[in-house]
Formats: C-alpha cells, structure tokens, sequence
C-alpha cells in the first residue's frame, strides 16, 4: 500500500491473475481503494482504472468485457485522494507508450452499462418496433433481450472459468441496460 504521492511505475508492479484457480477474484482486493491496469491474455494493456473498491470494479469489468480480463496490476492507496489516483492512472498510459483502447474508443464498454439495443436480433428489433405505440410493451421486448444477452454474457463469463456470484440489477432491464447489482 502507499499513501504517499510517488508513483509506483507499472511494471514494477506483480502480475496478477484476474482469477484464481478456484474461479474467483483476488479477494485481498475487497473494499480497497486503488489503482488497476488490466491486461488481456497476451498481457497487452487493455484498460486502466481507479475505484473505491477495485474488486467490485474488476467484477464489472469481467461482465463488460470478459475476453479481455486476464491479468491485473493494482496499486492500493491507504489514504487516497482524487489527484493521488488520477495522477498513478495517467502515469500508468504514459508508461505503456500508447492509451489503451479501453481509456480510448472503448471506454464506454468499460465504464458504462451494457446497451442491448444494439445487440437485438432483426426479429426483436421488430418486435420493438411494432410496440412503438406502447411503452409498458416495448419495456417487456427490452427485458426479454436483456435476459438474453445476460444468459450469454453469463456463459462467456463462465467459460472464462469464472465462479463469481454475477448479478445484474433487474430494475434496469426494463430500460434495455445491464449494470452489476
């Protein structure tokens, strides 16, 4: 842990596996406070962030973006504020040499909720389309679409050898939107 203000360069920071043998999440990382670079399975950087708890982030990033969540690199602030964490984040990219797609073009499929409006097939895309007329309807077209892209993105998960406990929040199905609970 630091609480000062230097900067821990990345790579002299311990590769990490995203997950343990048992299929879980480093646990050590629960309610702590830090910076995170995540790699894919080539340990090419694919995303850096901070958080107020890192192991709830890393359990969103594995639901948004589980082919690219392999490796990890964390550094935990015992007394952080906002500059500490800003400041170790850009250091980081600027480190690497290059700004990681997932602080880049895809940062919203890092950062946001999952979007299921584009990822309906043509035959739930009329279905919502017939229902223009009716909200409560069209609501009932996006949560079956959000069930079935949460059973997909479930399996992926799963098939990463993930054993985390996933949940999205049900109230947000309605709206087309997958975030974690």
């Amino acid at each position: 842990m630091t609480t000062q203000t230097d900067i821990t360069s990345l790579a002299s920071l311990e590769d990490i596996p995203y997950l343990d043998e048992a299929g879980k999440l480093p646990d050590m990382l629960q309610a702590k406070i830090g910076v995170y670079a995540i790699f894919n399975e080539e340990k090419i950087l694919q995303f850096v962030g901070y958080s107020r708890d890192v192991y709830l982030s890393l359990k969103q990033h594995i639901a948004r973006q589980p082919k690219n969540c392999h490796w990890l690199k964390v550094q935990t602030i015992e007394k952080p504020n906002r500059t500490i964490l800003e400041n170790t984040l850009n250091a980081w990219i600027a480190e690497n040499g290059t700004t990681p797609s997932g602080n880049g073009e895809d940062k919203e499929k890092w950062t946001e909720a999952i979007d299921v409006k584009p990822l309906m097939t043509d035959e739930e895309k009329a279905n919502y389309e017939k229902t223009s007329w009716d909200e409560v309807a069209q609501a009932k077209v996006l949560k079956n679409v959000a069930r079935r892209v949460e059973a997909e993105i479930l399996a992926e998960v799963k098939s990463r050898g993930c054993l985390e406990d996933i949940r999205f929040n049900p109230k947000l199905k309605d709206s087309g939107l997958l975030d974690l609970k």
